[in-house]
């Protein structure tokens, strides 16, 4: 801590920062550079560090935002999204009660499918993990073509490398916030779930964290390089440039964005020009199992051993898929023919209809379809790695949405306000409804922080034979 009249500076390593106050005694630091901007001859370089600075460095706003498309359609009136245009975006921000003591740290990884999200959404707010005793981070890294574009050339998963300077720098300066840096619990959402499972099985993140925790998120969602190259390839075909980083790096931002939507949206389709991997996974930017920066598919690599010495809290939702196919109206209006074409363009056997059909017989097809994301696509990976783990607690976020009259039930990202005790953030107002459960917030957000600080959420093991699943419900929680 800087003395005197500059009471709210701390020194890290590249220079002074100036903090904000905010509410019970914490302070906000915000758009901490962690590396350089990634622009110019860096755009598609591993991160380098950032320049130090001289004098004291506002950070008492939200610094830039990684590139991203706009958010539309009716699922983007559901969730807060923020945008803040600027090239120094590999930035982070930390919540602190104090710069002293050696507290537990938490990182978070957003999620937003690789290609969207930030660091900066009102709902990650860290004050409440902070006035509870931690020392909470979140993140901004690489995404789309920028983070994740593999064409054989140069280096693979750029975004993820991000993600791994981000905790070096926590490692490095966490200290001068008050954190302990060998107690640091890695935690995302969705791809930033998928995030935290993918750095389990990368040699290069070994030893940055103690913890981890993967909401809606587990350890399949990887590319082959071969899956992976015929992304790009597709992607520079509708850029119409070379199939090079060099001439995609040289398409205007909104071009790029809206080619990357583009592919986004064939690759939901069915067709036999990709892999199973991506017509499972259906994201053309993922991680890419390299055989070097990623040895082996996370899920694997992890059944082999990696992260065997990192506790590991693994979970979802109950209604992961009502998010995408609520307000769409896939749910309420698809038929057998909708059910069919998506379980083909899944790659699922041909007889997968009917045995849905024998097992859910009351369902309608649509829910069918959302059924079959929520379990195939988030909770059985889920469970699985958690078998494939010695140190393994699971939850599952059962509290239903008041939205669509109900119809969302547990959907993909509900839990997020409840984890970060966030209820009140305007940008969650559609899903939580007028009243969303506080006392479950505060079970939730208690069990997070209870596993951060000593590796125990409250629960048992998911080990055999109980199979122990922590239930986050009306009832705040319960063993299921």
């Amino acid at each position: 801590m800087i003395p005197g009249s500059a009471r709210l500076a701390v020194e890290t390593r590249h220079g002074v920062v100036r903090g904000a106050a905010a509410e019970d005694g914490v302070t906000a630091f915000l758009g901490i550079p962690y590396a350089a901007p990634p622009a110019g001859p860096l755009r598609f370089e591993p991160p380098r560090p950032p320049r130090p600075w001289s004098g004291v460095r506002d950070c008492t706003t939200y610094g830039p935002t990684a590139p991203q498309p706009p958010v539309e359609g009716p699922v983007a009136r559901l969730l807060p999204h923020v945008s803040i245009p600027g090239e120094d975006y590999l930035n982070l921000n930390v919540w602190t009660a104090s710069p002293s003591g050696s507290r537990p740290v938490m990182v978070f990884i957003h999620g937003g499918s690789f290609t969207g999200g930030s660091g900066a959404i009102p709902t990650y707010d860290g004050t409440a993990f902070a006035r509870h005793g931690v020392v909470l981070v979140t993140v901004n890294y690489r995404l789309g073509a920028d983070g994740f574009l593999w064409l054989g050339e140069g280096v693979p998963n750029l975004g993820l490398l991000d993600q791994i300077a981000a905790l070096a720098w926590v490692r490095d300066n966490i200290g001068s916030f008050g954190g302990d840096p060998g107690n640091v619990t890695v935690f995302g959402e969705s791809a930033g779930g998928m995030s935290v499972c993918t750095l389990l099985a990368m040699p290069a993140a070994a030893g940055l964290f103690r913890r981890a925790i993967a909401q809606s998120g587990a350890a399949r969602c990887v590319l082959t390089p071969d899956t992976a190259a015929w992304a790009g390839r597709r992607l520079a075909e509708l850029l119409g440039v070379a199939s090079t980083r060099a001439a995609i790096g040289l398409v205007p931002r909104p071009q790029l964005m809206a080619a990357q939507g583009q592919l986004a949206l064939e690759v939901t389709g069915e067709s036999a020009e990709w892999g199973d991997d991506l017509a499972r996974n259906i994201m053309p930017f993922e991680p890419v199992v390299d055989g070097e920066l990623l040895p082996a598919v996370p899920e694997q690599a992890i059944r082999d051993g990696a992260g065997a010495d990192v506790d590991l809290l693994v979970g979802t939702n109950a209604d992961e898929g009502n998010l995408f196919f609520v307000p769409t109206g896939v749910v309420a209006g698809a038929g057998e023919e909708a059910l069919a074409a998506f379980l083909r363009a899944r790659r699922y056997p041909p007889d997968a209809a009917d045995a849905l059909r024998a097992a859910r017989p009351d369902s309608s097809a649509g829910q069918l379809i959302s059924d079959v994301m929520t379990d195939r696509f988030y909770r059985a990976p889920a469970r699985e790695l958690a078998l494939a783990h010695p140190r393994a607690y699971v939850y599952e976020f059962a509290w239903a949405s008041p939205a669509f009259e109900g119809a969302m039930g547990a959907c993909h990202a509900l839990e997020l306000p409840f984890v970060f005790d966030t209820l009140a953030d305007p940008g969650c107002a559609a899903l939580l409804g007028p009243e969303p459960p506080q006392r479950l917030a505060d079970a939730m957000h208690r069990a997070w922080i209870g596993f951060a600080t000593n590796g125990d959420p409250g629960w048992s093991r998911y080990d055999e034979p109980a199979r122990t699943v922590m239930r986050f419900d009306d009832t705040d929680r319960s063993p299921a």
